[in-house]
């Protein structure tokens, strides 16, 4: 399977400018090239490369890097025209569509750029690379990482790597394709119920509580107010600063509880059974000062967590229908709304059956998984196909309007 590393460059002022002015040049050439696409209605890479290879050259870009700004260009078509077909950017004739096809894809300045092994090579034991910019090659760039990312890297890197400029800090995004063990038998589910105030409660009774990081995102939310209030030069500046700190926070908690999450199943010889949740954003209708919290969420990226690293371990996951779990007695079945006395207890109306509400609905949730095992349900976490796995998205998507985002460590 592939997953990422992220390592931190810690390049010299001569080394950083020159990164600078060769992301500036990429960018600048894919911003002309998407121009040329849209106009001409060719977006294929062959046709790009047909009527533009040259001109890119021209602009100062080897010939690895030419290819790579008509790769991530081409690319950036494809994902838009597949977003259209999918309807994700509405129906025929809105406006956030007609908006999208009606100009040409940009990207920032400082948008990633796609590397090679031609234009990036790796000396992983002197923790440094040589890397091509327009200025020439530069060797013997510095970077930092934790231990495991370097033996990922000095064992499994494979493919190509981004570089990113991010808040004034350089990183190198790198593709690792690491084995798979074998997938297990399971002798049970491990039922994992997800929530807000709990993040994730598992059938074994064990809570993992989301109050530290509800606490810091109100402390966050109510910081942000404040400074977009004063909205002074230095207020921006700190506002700047703050804003992925939230984002990093929730990512490592997820991280943390899905790795024990997976440790315990594997232990144990278990699967993982978790909720279905896709759409619950759109089904769910709550008051104003509620909707910040649920928007907050991030129960998908914890749910792809748990995939990837059960992948890792050979463990199966099966998500599950959530409907009526929080209600339904895990003792005899009984289910009645009044069962859900509070957001922490659950008491049965029917057999008298007391439990913790969270525990109690990720019994349920355990049952339902074993129940679709038992049926012949395919793991939801399975080996890859041949030359499939655990993708980066295009680096369009890392620096292009139409998709942007940084990629987080594949930790």
């Amino acid at each position: 399977m592939k997953i990422v590393v992220q390592v931190k460059l810690l390049p010299t002022p001569e080394v950083a400018s020159a990164l600078e002015c060769t992301l500036r040049a990429c960018n600048d050439a894919a911003n002309w090239l998407s121009g040329e696409a849209h106009e001409r209605g060719e977006i294929s890479r062959k046709a790009l490369q047909g009527f533009a290879y040259r001109n890119l050259k021209d602009r100062g870009l080897s010939a690895q890097p030419a290819l790579h700004v008509l790769r991530k260009v081409a690319d950036a078509y494809t994902t838009l025209r597949a977003n259209i077909r999918a309807g994700n950017l509405g129906k025929k004739g809105s406006k956030r569509r007609t908006r999208a096809e009606s100009k040409p894809i940009s990207f920032r300045e400082d948008a990633a750029q796609p590397y090679d092994d031609r234009c990036l090579s790796w000396q992983v034991d002197e923790q440094s690379v040589s890397i091509w910019t327009t200025a020439g090659r530069m060797r013997g760039v510095r970077f930092v990482c934790s231990e495991q990312a370097r033996k990922l890297l000095a064992e499994h890197r494979k493919g190509e790597s981004d570089l990113v400029h991010r808040d004034g800090m350089w990183f190198l995004i790198a593709t690792c394709e690491v084995p798979e063990a074998e997938p297990i038998e399971p002798v049970d589910f491990l039922g994992v119920d997800l929530g807000i105030v709990n993040i994730a409660t598992t059938s074994d009774g064990k809570i993992h509580a989301g109050r530290t990081l509800n606490r810091y995102r109100k402390r966050q939310l109510a910081l942000r107010a404040k400074l977009q209030k004063k909205g002074t030069k230095s207020a921006k500046r700190v506002l700047k600063r703050q804003r992925r700190k939230e984002l990093r926070k929730a990512t490592e908690a997820n991280h943390i509880i899905s790795k024990r999450i997976v440790t315990e199943a594997e232990r144990t010889g278990r699967g993982i059974g978790m909720e279905d949740l896709a759409g619950i954003r759109q089904r769910v209708r709550l008051r104003k000062p509620q909707r910040v919290a649920l928007h907050s969420w991030a129960f998908a990226q914890l749910g792809q967590f748990v995939k990837y690293k059960a992948r890792r371990a050979g463990v199966p996951v099966l998500f599950v229908d959530p409907a009526y779990t929080s209600r339904m007695c895990a003792e005899c079945g009984y289910t009645d709304k009044l069962n859900r006395v509070s957001q922490g207890r659950f008491a049965c109306r029917s057999c008298g059956f007391v439990d913790h509400a969270d525990r109690n609905a990720s019994r349920n949730i355990r049952a339902r998984a074993w129940e679709l095992r038992r049926r012949g349900a395919e793991s939801h976490a399975p080996a890859p196909a041949e030359g499939a796995g655990r993708r980066r998205p295009p680096s369009s998507q890392l620096g292009s309007t139409s998709k942007p985002g940084p990629l987080g460590p594949g930790s």
